[in-house]
């Protein structure tokens, strides 16, 4: 009896600690490094998939590199306010720019990991809607006709968020978060994306899954593309 009674106490707890393992991580996140500052970086990313290929775009800062179209979160004035009560600072390892402004890309107190996360996840200051890159990345240059995409429909997949590491490229702790789309074209949508798969533009690239596990190398044939490490998060 007693150990049934056990078992019935200790399954509830082990699922709740698994439905909330992120927060349970995070937590001890600004236990164990509250007196060191850990680089964090959220974006999302969109899922274009047509015809048994994926949709990847020139990268910006990387021209020589495709990946899906997304980009950093932004972070609204109000998100600003919060933030700094929390003593988060900007980032320097992306020059401030006009395209890398208000970017939620942050150094953040270790002891204060938490809450950021916290915040995070109520949405509320920030952007919440993947609709601004795929305006900028794919109807502002016109690769996509704007007429067609007057507005999209879009499916949530996941958030990804990395477990935390050290990164010698910004020489301090990382968290590095994704949440991912999947677009969902209507008829006249696929039928222009079909077109731009026919146009060849330079700008785009279709591949498949292998092509993209591969970071664009095809056996037998020259490594001609280069494809980001991330792209492996729309798989």
């Amino acid at each position: 009896m007693t150990a049934g009674l056990s078992v019935g106490l200790f399954v509830p707890v082990v699922d709740e600690v698994v439905q909330n393992w992120d927060n349970v991580r995070h937590l001890w996140y600004a236990l164990r490094y509250r007196n060191r500052p850990i680089r964090v970086s959220t974006s999302y990313l969109f899922k274009i998939y047509l015809d048994g290929k994926y949709l990847l775009v020139r990268g910006s800062r990387y021209p020589n590199q495709f990946q899906p179209v997304g980009g950093v979160h932004k972070v609204t004035p109000q998100g600003n306010a919060v933030l700094s009560s929390m003593g988060v600072t900007d980032d320097n390892l992306v020059p401030l720019d006009a395209i890398s402004y208000g970017d939620l890309r942050v150094r953040v107190p270790g002891k204060a990991i938490f809450s950021f996360f916290r915040w995070f996840d109520t949405r509320s200051g920030r952007e919440d809607a993947p609709w601004r890159e795929f305006q900028e990345e794919l109807l502002a240059t016109n690769l996509l006709p704007q007429d067609k995409f007057p507005h999209i429909m879009h499916n949530y997949l996941r958030r990804e968020v990395d477990a935390i590491r050290y990164s010698e490229w910004a020489d301090s702790l990382e968290i590095l978060v994704r949440d991912i789309y999947e677009l969902v074209p209507n008829r006249d949508q696929e039928s222009a994306l079909r077109q731009l798969v026919a146009s060849g533009h330079p700008d785009v690239i279709w591949v498949t899954s292998q092509q993209i596990k591969r970071r664009g190398a095809v056996p037998g044939q020259p490594h001609s593309v280069e494809v980001s490490a991330h792209s492996k998060a729309v798989l």
